[in-house]
């Protein structure tokens, strides 16, 4: 039996996209938000969720040319960690969705005009 790491999200760009070179090729990374609404004790309450993109090659070009803060996108792609040594050489953990797809819907600009 073949298990698959496979996520898909959809909510709103937190940050324009960041586009980096690197040894392995361009890569944009940038944050999204997406919301939960529920009830607790019988009132309406929502909570956010902050998720960390991460988009290799081509497709960096294309969220960074077609998508900004408060764009709606939807992000098809799988959850990765890694972990890191900060400026004070503290090792971090951080989990991460690198997007195969990432298809900008609309942003808040747009809507605004």
């Amino acid at each position: 039996m073949e298990i698959r790491n496979f996520v898909m999200l959809v909510g709103n760009m937190g940050a324009d996209p960041k586009v980096n070179e690197t040894r392995n090729g361009k890569v944009a990374r940038f944050s999204l938000a997406t919301s939960e609404n529920y009830y607790e004790n019988g009132k309406p309450a929502s909570r956010t969720e902050w998720h960390n993109i991460v988009v290799w090659g081509a497709n960096a070009d294309k969220v960074s040319e077609r998508c900004s803060k408060g764009t709606h996108v939807t992000i098809v792609g799988r959850l990765t960690s890694r972990s890191y040594e900060d400026a004070n050489n503290i090792k971090r953990y951080i989990t991460e969705v690198v997007a195969n797809e990432v298809i900008c819907e609309s942003s808040l600009k747009e809507k605004a005009e």
